[in-house]
Order: structure tokens, then sequence, then C-alpha cells
């Protein structure tokens, strides 16, 4: 880093950093605050998947969904080794938190976080059966696949070149899920379809969170963030609604 550039923008003009002991307590802060919440969203993730592969209609679906459960628990180390460089305790971590805890079907939370961990809010409510899944699982890949866009570039090399790649991985998921939905669609699932559209869609807009400018600002400065939750969820509205027309549905 140039002697005369301060550090906050030697990050936000594109410079990296690669190890805990160059990374300041604010810096450490957000970036933590980061890996956690992916990192708790793909187990309670996972443990939401888990409780519903016995509910696929045939071993084909089943396999899916194993591999889904199985490389969203993979993932999640991935950056939980990261965070073990910064001192986190791994192992403890892995199961200490309820990741299966779901509120009920009828809460309506926002954005707001779980009690027990960082997950997004969208992993606190409960799948109800193999559809439901599949169109949980439908929406919230998009919004994946935007979110791992935008952090595939942050200013922690090691944490970037995870989320590099881990975004193909989550990008099958998404295909994945798409191949179960047509097929839905083929058996005439539509009307459950589209109820578990009209119940996902606000709860996966709202994984986008509501950051202030001053917050964006700040983060982008620190080069971890470039676009702001409505701006990435905007993008996601647009891939949303149009695979959500594909499948001869619509969105709220």
């Amino acid at each position: 880093m140039a002697e005369d550039m301060t550090l906050d923008s030697y990050l936000a003009a594109g410079g990296v950093l690669t190890n805990p002991i160059n990374v300041p307590p604010r810096y450490r802060a957000e970036l933590m605050k980061l890996m956690a919440t992916f990192v708790d969203s793909e187990l309670a993730g996972a443990a939401g998947f888990a409780d519903i592969i016995n509910q696929g209609p045939g071993i084909k679906e089943r396999i899916a969904a194993a591999r889904i459960v199985l490389e969203k628990t993979d993932n999640a180390d991935r950056v939980l080794k990261i965070m073990g460089e910064f001192g986190v305790d791994t192992q403890r971590y892995a199961t200490h938190h309820p990741w299966t805890a779901r509120l009920s079907r009828d809460a309506d939370i926002g954005a707001t976080r779980s009690e027990h961990d960082m997950r997004l809010a969208v992993f606190n409510y409960p799948i109800s059966g193999w559809t439901d899944a599949v169109i949980m699982n439908l929406l919230m890949s998009r919004a994946v696949a935007e979110q791992l866009a935008e952090f595939s570039t942050v200013s922690y090399q090691p944490l970037a070149d995870a989320f590099r790649t881990i975004a193909p991985i989550e990008a099958n998921h998404g295909r994945l899920a798409l191949e179960g939905a047509e097929k839905l669609a083929e058996q005439g699932e539509g009307a459950l379809m589209q109820a578990s559209v009209d119940y996902w869609w606000p709860r996966v807009a709202a994984s986008f969170g509501t950051a202030s400018e001053e917050k964006m600002d700040h983060l982008r400065k620190q080069g971890l963030r470039r676009l702001s939750g409505p701006e990435l969820q905007a993008r996601w509205i647009a891939e949303a609604t149009r695979v959500v027309a594909h499948l001869g549905l619509t969105h709220p």
C-alpha cells in the first residue's frame, strides 16, 4: 500500500487484505459479521432441507435434496475455516446454535435476525412439504446468486476466493430447483406452487436488508460492498419474476 494512501482509500480503490494480522478492528468487525451471516444462513438452510429429504417424490429428487444439504454444509465450512483464522472456535461453532429452530409458519419478522445466530430472517421460517421446499429453493437460490456476485469482490482476498468457489455450487442448486419446479408444473401442482411463491416472495425479498446510506458508504470505503441492498433486491426481482413467469406463475 502506498504510504500516502489511507486504508479506506486503498480498499475503495480495489486494494485487498490477505491476512488477519493486517486487519484493523473496525474492518474485522464488519468482516466477521459478513462471514457469520453467510455461515449461519448456510447451516440453517441445510438443516431445513435435511428435514425435507424423505418427502421427495422419487430417488432423483431425494438425491438432489441430499446434495444440497451436503454442499451447503461444505460451503459453510469453507468460510468457517477463514473465521477460525481470526480465532473463532470452529468446533464449538458448528454445534452451538439450534440450526433446526424455526418460527411458526404465520410469523412475520421482516428482516429481523434470530436471537440465536446471524442467519438471514428467511431461514427462520419452516418449510411445508416438498413443493414448498422446491419453490423456496428456487427463489432463494436467485437471491444467493446476487449476493455471491457482490461478495466475490470483497477486499479480504481469502474470503473473496472462497465465495468465487462457492458461487457455481450455489448456482447449481438453483438449476436443480428449476428442474424440480418444472416437473411439479407438468404434474399439475400449479396451485400449490403459487401459494408457495406468495409465501416466500416477501420473505426472500427481505433478505437483502435495508442498511442506511451512511452504513453503505462505510462498507464501500472498506471494499466490503459495492451495491446496496435495494440495488441487489431489484436485480433479484427481475430474475425471479422471469423464472416465476416461465413456470406460469405470478409474483405478489
